[in-house]
């Protein structure tokens, strides 16, 4: 699939699969600056307009960026994780999906009294407790988001005597039968703190992605609820969203591609 708004000959776009298949096989790596147009032509066996057309493509899907300048030149960039909000996975299951390492580092864990908002969101009796913990999880070993979850702690019975390391999606489902059947997720753009800045690697002021979410288990319990912080510069949110037959012919000829760009707030 080539970039939307850029139509490749066959020969760049055989370039662009041939530098993305060096990419994705770690051949090169985040940061390493690719050869000169010149020097990628000769050894691509192709002409320099045809390497600058795929190296523009790879730029527009964000896999790449272009410097100017003498000490300029093409550089790998991260690449970005793809948060599908059609699937109710857990952030290790995503990564693996999109061929990257996850990890974790856990900063924090403990049983607490729920808070009024806690309460509210896991429908619990005031005076409940909640498992409370909070992560940083890792996309290749640099971190990809913040995340602070709380669990009815009458729900899961000694569950902080586990390792909480890994996907605790995994670890509910094989320890306590739960898995989540649906999930309500509420999306919004923030500006990173300095805390948080600290903690994700990031500017002071950053864009951030703030995602809080309550997960329900096939008999409609909510069991989970939390808040995410995703890097923005890290993150792409994607919605599929399936089309009636009737809604297909009303908009035939209308379908576009809308990319959101958060900003960081003032």
């Amino acid at each position: 699939m080539t970039s939307p708004g850029l139509a490749l000959g066959p020969a760049a776009d055989d370039i662009r699969r041939r530098l993305l298949d060096q990419i994705g096989r770690g051949q090169v790596r985040t940061g390493d600056r690719l050869g000169a147009e010149r020097d990628l032509a000769q050894s691509l066996g192709v002409s320099r307009s045809t390497v600058r057309q795929a190296l523009a493509a790879l730029e527009v899907a964000g896999f790449v960026r272009r410097v100017p300048g003498r000490g300029g030149g093409t550089f790998v960039r991260q690449q970005k994780v793809e948060r599908d909000l059609s699937q109710v996975v857990g952030v290790p299951a995503l990564l693996r999906q999109q061929g990257m390492k996850a990890g974790s580092r856990v900063v924090s864990t403990g049983l607490v009294a729920a808070d009024e908002e806690a309460v509210a969101a896991l429908a619990l009796p005031p005076g409940s407790y909640v498992i409370d913990i909070v992560r940083i999880r890792l996309a290749d070993g640099t971190p990809i988001s913040l995340e602070h979850v709380r669990l009815p702690a009458q729900q899961f019975p000694g569950l902080l005597d586990l390792p909480l390391g890994e996907s605790l999606y995994e670890l509910l489902e094989e320890h306590y039968a739960t898995a989540p059947a649906e999930a309500v997720e509420h999306i919004e753009v923030t500006a990173a703190a300095a805390d948080e800045a600290t903690i994700l690697g990031v500017e002071t002021g950053s864009a951030l992605l703030s995602i809080t979410r309550t997960a329900k288990d096939a008999a409609g319990r909510v069991f989970e609820y939390s808040h995410d912080l995703f890097r923005a510069d890290r993150t792409v949110i994607t919605v599929r969203t399936p089309v009636s037959s009737q809604a297909r012919k009303d908009t035939a000829g209308h379908g576009r591609v809308v990319r959101m760009r958060p900003r960081a707030r003032p």
